[in-house]
């Protein structure tokens, strides 16, 4: 049995419990409930985000699908070989994933886009039972410094012996795992530049090269 993902009615918040229960009234069409992880869980990447997005996860029930942050990494895992499909921003496109999972750090979505600690720690059994599931795993590919020190934490391991940079590549004392790291794809990073999709690109192919 699989403990990867928290039920549909997770109470172990009662902030993002509240929240999710005002987003069912506000949008009752929406997924509304803890985001399942997408993708195979032979897979040999697993890439691990924030929290759900309001308008994109939360709406949708897939992880990235839907919101800005989704389209610059769904677009780069299909260039590189990581997806098949056309990427419709729906749950149900047919967009398929490729030796390759995505998952968050906390599966509900949270209020104002901000998470908090007691959050991640709260899902953060969830994190390690799905990279313990994952027997193939090798890459662990972590999207913004949120993500980053999330899985560290999920791992047991000290944020200070791994630093956070876009491209690094962190070797870890945990199944011979390889943590790279990218600034978030979000919208935001994208219209400054602070992450071009050039960049990110370039991160998913060492990737490749890697696998």
């Amino acid at each position: 049995m699989s403990f990867c993902n928290p039920e549909l009615n997770c109470a172990k918040c009662a902030r993002l419990t509240a929240f999710r229960t005002e987003n069912r009234r506000k949008y009752p069409f929406y997924h509304n409930a803890p985001v399942p992880s997408f993708g195979p869980i032979e897979a040999e990447l697993l890439v691990v985000g924030m929290a759900p997005g309001l308008h994109g996860a939360n709406q949708t029930g897939r992880p990235f699908t839907n919101d800005g942050a989704g389209d610059t990494l769904m677009l780069a895992l299909k260039k590189f070989g990581f997806a098949s499909g056309e990427y419709k921003k729906r749950k149900d496109d047919g967009f398929e994933l490729v030796n390759a999972r995505i998952t968050n750090t906390v599966r509900c979505v949270p209020p104002q886009n901000k998470i908090k600690s007691d959050e991640v720690r709260n899902c953060r059994p969830f994190l390690k039972a799905e990279t313990d599931d994952m027997k193939n795993l090798k890459v662990v590919l972590v999207i913004g410094k949120d993500a980053h020190d999330g899985f560290l934490e999920a791992m047991g391991l000290k944020k200070g012996d791994f630093k956070f940079a876009h491209g690094a590549e962190h070797f870890l004392p945990v199944r011979s795992l390889v943590l790279v790291d990218s600034y978030h794809t979000s919208r935001y990073n994208i219209s400054t530049k602070r992450l071009t999709p050039e960049m990110f690109e370039a991160v998913i192919k060492k990737i490749r090269e890697m696998l």
